[in-house]
């Protein structure tokens, strides 16, 4: 069964033909994860006897074929009557179980649940029966020793039975639960979003699918035998994932991420297929503080999750000749916009962005395009919150824009 599982376009293509009277074709492929025994209740041991802010083990996927457990920090919400609504917090490459981070989301008035994905107790040292680490060899090389010795496979598991486990807690409404990640957490996001269906809202902080298209890794993947390299790259990249996300979802992101750039951030977030709302922000650092620091993470979670009011809408932007306008709805007054744009080519990464004011009419934005050659452009909005949100980029090449100039 686990060699069946390793192949994801065979099984796709393939195994509805083989077998369609016993499966169905549009049933889910769930890749090598078990979400049956995923979404049962993992065995749970406490550090801490009580506090608001609690130390735990939970007992994690086995690995080398011996048992595992994986720590986390719980953090009981603050102030709030009933039930609670609650977050699952995911760190990225060098992070850890954020006790922090789950006190931000408690403040909040959630109950939130911060684990470790790389085989580690609270002081960074390597658990005895830890699962593996988070190093390029883990992440990448030892899918050659198969599917659910890799990190990504544990990484996805374990943070689906944090999830299992927060919901299994008396303080916790197990219909209102979301997820964030950050960086290599964000990653996981996207794929847990596609597989987890008990989550109600995610927010991917920096990344995004299509890794061995152009990201960081692409030399790694690039490494690896054609047959791990495709192996990984079905299983493991999130692309195949993101069009089964069912719930809202904000991707949130820098114009000069040097990990996850635009490029393929635009393909990953045109593949949902449920609501959806960007936030690229230009010149955005990269790390764990920045990547929890934004106020609309919080917003948009709130308005699914707590009936809050939500962030604003963009319509579709329209070209009109040397300028561009567009449509927004919004809960909360709009006070301005801005377009923001780079007329530079080549990596992503290096591009130079300028912004410029956009007028704000009503519920309609006019922004005038600069009269460089050609340009990536998008549109962004900011309420009364300080909230920001972002149309898709736009990208106008140079013969393209002197056509629309004559119009």
């Amino acid at each position: 069964m686990l060699i069946v599982s390793q192949i994801r376009s065979w099984w796709i293509a393939g195994l509805c033909v083989a077998v369609l009277g016993a499966i169905g074709c549009g049933e889910k492929y769930t890749g090598p994860w078990d979400l049956g025994s995923l979404y049962k209740v993992p065995q749970v041991e406490w550090v801490d006897s009580a506090g608001p802010i609690r130390g735990l083990y939970y007992a994690g996927e086995p690995y080398g074929g011996k048992a595992t457990r994986v720590f986390a920090y719980y953090a009981k919400p603050l102030k709030v009557s009933g039930k609670a609504p609650a977050m699952v917090l995911v760190h990225g490459g060098g992070g850890k179980a954020f006790k922090e981070w789950t006190e931000l989301w408690a403040k909040r008035g959630y109950a939130a649940i911060a684990m470790d994905l790389a085989g580690r107790d609270p002081d960074g040292n390597r658990l005895p029966d830890g699962g593996p680490d988070q190093t390029v060899k883990e992440k990448f090389n030892d899918v050659s020793r198969g599917l659910r010795e890799a990190w990504p496979y544990h990484a996805v598991a374990n943070v689906i039975r944090a999830h299992s486990l927060l919901r299994s807690f008396p303080e916790v409404d197990p219909d209102r639960i979301g997820i964030t990640g950050i960086s290599w957490g964000g990653y996981l996001t996207c794929i847990v979003a596609g597989l987890d269906d008990r989550f109600k809202a995610a927010v991917p902080v920096y990344a995004c699918g299509f890794l061995y298209e152009d990201s960081m890794w692409i030399r790694i993947l690039d490494r690896l035998s054609s047959s791990d390299r495709r192996l990984w790259i079905d299983n493991y990249d999130p692309s195949p994932d993101l069009p089964d996300c069912r719930m809202p979802i904000l991707f949130v992101n820098g114009t000069n991420d040097k990990a996850f750039p635009l490029n393929i951030y635009q393909k990953s977030y045109r593949l949902i297929r449920s609501p959806r709302t960007l936030c690229v922000t230009v010149g955005m650092l990269h790390s764990h503080q920045h990547g929890w620091a934004p106020k609309e993470i919080g917003i948009s979670i709130d308005s699914v999750l707590r009936k809050g009011e939500p962030l604003a809408r963009f319509k579709k932007v329209l070209p009109k000749g040397q300028e561009v306008v567009t449509g927004f709805e919004a809960a909360v007054t709009v006070k301005e916009a801005a377009l923001h744009y780079t007329t530079d080519s080549g990596l992503w990464q290096e591009r130079k962005w300028h912004t410029a004011p956009a007028a704000v009419d009503g519920d309609r934005i006019y922004a005038k395009l600069p009269a460089d050659k050609g340009i990536v452009y998008f549109l962004t909005v900011t309420d009364e919150r300080g909230a920001v949100v972002s149309t898709e980029h736009e990208e106008l090449l140079a013969e393209n824009k002197e056509k629309r100039a004559l119009k």
